[in-house]
């Protein structure tokens, strides 16, 4: 299937889908009225997959299941593979999305594919954001997201058609930073990859490739301050853009990867209604406490797969990450491709899901 004809689908599943844009009603620049609760959005009504509404051969579900240390609700896609033996036990893959992205986009696709590959996968929404559950809404907070990864886990060694010693995980952008981190304490986990790494504690305490400064940081710190201290007074919530909103925010000096980020988040070719690109703005403290690969040593002996774009500007996490782990390590680069063009671009992401199941059959099969 081309861009052309996966841009097509896109655009009509965008104008058919009824499911509210995660319930939230802007109130003021980026304000959200206390009043105004961001409500759980409805189940997604939409093909499990951006692009893809006609899937064949393999068999999704949709699940639901509490996170046990939080007790959210988490919303998954559960993928079982073509031919699916309800008598036999699978190794599975647990995928986690990117910052601000939700189960259906980049996530769905990378389970899609595995799944094809004979794989029981499993994309879900992280607590607080798309169909799963917590509040308030948009929340990006790392120790949930890592936590989810583990409550997901929980969830496929429940289900009798898993091997449990046989569970691996795969995260995409800031998801890559996640699973990263989560390896190094879930022991669960016998193998990890990573697609377009990013860790979203290095990008908040310095910004894309080191562009902010300490003053920039301190102020940064401190507005999140005072904004959670309003809203602990019950005033307003304050929720910032994770992309840029529109063409007229585009600059010339707007990275590659947020200039394709608003490519992907804000137009027919990856937007969903669950997937606004937004966060909760006094979450940023959380974000900068954050270290993905302070102890990525650790996950040794067990495997670790970095994949990323040889022109993604977010490529220096990748490498960076790829010197602080042990063996057995790989950094496999996608030749010309961005961070963003790893998410959906089929001559990106068929070289990587080959890499991906290369992986995974070794150390999982």
């Amino acid at each position: 299937m081309d861009d052309n004809a996966i841009n097509e689908k896109r655009r009509n599943f965008l104008g058919k889908s009824t499911v509210a844009f995660c319930g939230i009603s802007m109130a003021g620049a980026g304000l959200v009225a206390p009043n105004q609760v961001l409500a759980q959005p409805s189940a997604s009504m939409g093909p499990a997959v951006i692009g893809y509404p006609d899937i064949q051969g393999v068999k999704v579900e949709r699940v639901t299941y509490i996170s046990r240390n939080t007790q959210t609700k988490i919303a998954a896609n559960l993928f079982k593979p073509v031919n699916f033996d309800s008598d036999k036990k699978y190794a599975a893959i647990v995928v986690t999305h990117p910052i601000g992205g939700v189960k259906e986009q980049t996530a769905g696709l990378y389970a899609l594919k595995l799944a094809e590959q004979g794989f029981i996968t499993l994309a879900y929404d992280a607590s607080y954001q798309g169909d799963s559950g917590g509040e308030p809404r948009l929340m990006e907070l790392p120790a949930a997201r890592v936590d989810d990864i583990g409550g997901s886990i929980d969830f496929l060694n429940k289900l009798p058609q898993v091997d449990a010693d046989r569970i691996g995980s795969l995260g995409i952008c800031g998801g890559g930073g996640y699973v990263l981190n989560a390896a190094q304490t879930e022991l669960r986990i016998k193998a990890v990859a990573s697609v377009s790494a990013a860790d979203i504690g290095g990008l908040r305490r310095e910004g894309l490739a080191n562009s902010r400064t300490y003053e920039e940081r301190a102020k940064l710190l401190r507005d999140a301050a005072e904004q959670r201290a309003r809203e602990a007074r019950g005033e307003a919530i304050r929720i910032t853009a994770t992309v840029p909103e529109s063409k007229k925010d585009l600059t010339v000096g707007t990275p590659v990867m947020y200039r394709e980020g608003y490519e992907y988040y804000r137009t027919a070719r990856g937007q969903h209604p669950n997937a606004p690109a937004r966060a909760v703005f006094s979450s940023i403290p959380s974000q900068m406490t954050f270290f993905a690969f302070e102890q990525i040593e650790t996950i040794s002996p067990r495997p670790v797969l970095l994949i990323a774009g040889s022109q993604a500007d977010s490529l220096y996490f990748s490498e960076n990450a790829y010197k602080k782990a042990n063996e057995p390590k790989e950094l496999f680069l996608i030749p010309g491709a961005t961070h963003i063009d790893m998410y959906d671009k089929p001559q990106y992401v068929t070289p990587a899901v080959e890499k991906l199941n290369e992986f995974f059959r070794r150390h999982l099969v």
